[in-house]
């Protein structure tokens, strides 16, 4: 990785960030069937939560470890400081998650997802792979919840009859995916990062995160005793190739991280009112009193 990253137009100085508490009470549960008592949606995202806790440990280890590697210069210090401002933000939502995946336990599902990942990091640590590298990764998989987090508020079906306390955790995440979805990939390219690693590293995180996703989905199906339903499949069907299904709407958002001048901050909408940031700032302007600044 020692060839010159391509050149992008990244912002001059990343937007700082907030670090929230979600007001949410989660003690009391929520249905095994809560995405408005469709078994696939319901277990789909769970099995996405599962992932969370030891992914977004490791999206921190990775921005901790650039943040070494940052010279402490003046034209960095924005930077740095919305880098400590992204940990914070993802060591709440790892809190989150694993406050919702406890109550998943409790309704005898089994997250495969957390060791599966945690092996891949632990081979990669014992074989030394570099912070760069590791970097990639997570600027990548920052991308694919950016997008999938502007799926979230842009389109209200996307959670439609779904537990209102649920629809309020996802898109608060959601929020501050999109808030945040540059800093890995700005102290990427801070670092030297180079387009050919950015991409193939890319790849990798969408396979990996596609196989684990599945897998895990069928297995939470399988527990819940519904993997073998019509209407399962069917709801599935349509969620993924629907014609408002999540491949027509996020496979050209997707796609775009491959271009050499993408930034993640760089929008194709043409109305303003369109962006992914600003429909994260709505959101969270609008469900003000569902959280609090904590810095």
């Amino acid at each position: 990785m020692q060839d010159s990253p391509t050149p992008v137009a990244a912002p001059a100085q990343p937007a700082s960030l907030t670090v929230r508490r979600l007001q949410l009470d989660l003690s009391q549960g929520f249905d095994r069937h809560w995405h408005g008592g469709d078994a696939f949606r319901s277990q789909y995202h769970n099995a996405l939560s599962m992932s969370f806790p030891v992914g977004e440990q490791s999206f921190i280890d990775s921005v901790r470890e650039g943040l070494k590697r940052l010279p402490e210069t003046p034209e960095n210090a924005q930077l740095r400081a919305t880098a400590v401002q992204f940990i914070g933000q993802e060591a709440t939502h790892r809190h989150v998650h694993g406050l919702y995946n406890a109550h998943l336990e409790q309704q005898g599902l089994v997250n495969r997802w957390q060791h599966w990942a945690g092996r891949r990091i632990a081979y990669g640590k014992a074989h030394g792979v570099h912070p760069l590298h590791l970097l990639a990764v997570t600027a990548a998989y920052e991308h694919c919840t950016a997008v999938f987090a502007d799926a979230t508020l842009r389109h209200a079906d996307w959670f439609a009859g779904a537990d209102p306390k649920m629809q309020l955790l996802w898109r608060w995440h959601a929020a501050e995916e999109i808030e945040h979805r540059a800093v890995a990939f700005d102290l990427y390219t801070a670092l030297g990062g180079n387009h050919a690693w950015r991409i193939r590293w890319y790849f990798y995180a969408l396979a990996v995160f596609s196989l684990d996703a599945t897998c895990q989905t069928v297995l939470n199906l399988h527990r819940d005793g519904t993997l073998l339903k019509p209407a399962t499949w069917w709801s599935a069907a349509r969620f993924f190739w629907g014609r408002h299904g999540a491949v027509w709407r996020c496979a050209g958002p997707l796609l775009r991280y491959l271009r050499r001048d993408f930034h993640p901050d760089h929008e194709t909408h043409a109305a303003p009112e369109a962006q992914s940031q600003a429909l994260a700032a709505r959101w969270l302007a609008d469900n003000a009193g569902s959280w609090r600044a904590v810095r």
